[in-house]
């Protein structure tokens, strides 16, 4: 089973590169964040003509989210208990009996920011939210783009980076604390070394000065882990033209 996350940055933009990564890769499941779509304007039918499933959840501008599968996902969840929030940032979905929860994880702007405070408030409930999906489901696979760098082998210049938004002490024991409920970080089960990016900025020509960071994460119950067949970044989309300022991640499973 091949699972994949990529924030497209848009796909009314990037519809195309989708579609053409879709046809090549035949990813069992590939979630999407920042699609920007409201949901009356979601392009369903490229999808379905192609033989594709997909479920979305989506807004005007910004945030959005979708699950796009061979099969058809089930007991769709876009809301979760004590999290009032308007965004669409949040989705999960039963595909071939594994629970996938994709995940566009909020920015935080800076530390001590009022949207930074925002940030933690609201990962605290979504760990809540992934703990109880775990406890039900049994095989989870949490993805997306979390906004964090979990280490400092995933920053380019962690010097720079230090104490900065997406590296701070508090975000990544956020996430620390995700992956305590029992699930591994599959990319590295696979690579221990660093310099292996999921985003660059547009800005300073950062895709090819490598000037990156590891954010996008596919995270997997213990047991499911335990089936990896192989965990990668995909860079080549990046290098498309008017690419997504993210590249797909990509895990596979043998069960």
């Amino acid at each position: 089973m091949k699972i994949a996350s990529w924030n497209v940055n848009s796909l009314k933009v990037r519809l195309q590169h989708v579609l053409q990564w879709l046809e090549q890769e035949q990813p069992d499941v590939l979630a999407l964040q920042e699609t920007k779509t409201e949901d009356s304007q979601f392009p369903l039918e490229a999808f379905t003509e192609s033989g594709w499933e997909v479920v979305f959840s989506g807004q005007k501008t910004y945030n959005g989210v979708a699950i796009i599968a061979k099969s058809l996902p089930q007991d769709v969840v876009t809301d979760i208990p004590d999290l009032d929030d308007p965004q669409r940032r949040i989705q999960a979905a039963t595909v071939d009996d594994v629970r996938i929860i994709n995940l566009y994880v909020v920015n935080g702007e800076a530390p001590g920011s009022e949207k930074f405070a925002y940030k933690m408030d609201w990962l605290q409930k979504v760990t809540a939210f992934i703990e109880s999906q775990i406890e039900t489901y049994g095989d989870v696979v949490v993805l997306g783009d979390f906004n964090i760098a979990p280490d400092e082998r995933d920053v380019h210049d962690p010097v720079k980076w230090k104490d900065k938004i997406l590296c701070t002490n508090e975000e990544r024991n956020c996430l620390n604390e995700i992956l305590d409920l029992g699930l591994q970080d599959t990319f590295r089960l696979m690579h221990d070394d660093a310099d292996h990016f999921s985003w660059w900025d547009y800005r300073m020509n950062g895709f090819v000065r490598g000037y990156g960071l590891r954010i996008d994460l596919v995270l997997a119950t213990e047991e499911l882990s335990e089936t990896l067949a192989a965990a990668w970044i995909d860079k080549t989309p990046r290098g498309w033209e008017r690419p997504s300022d993210h590249t797909p991640v990509i895990a596979e499973f043998d069960w």
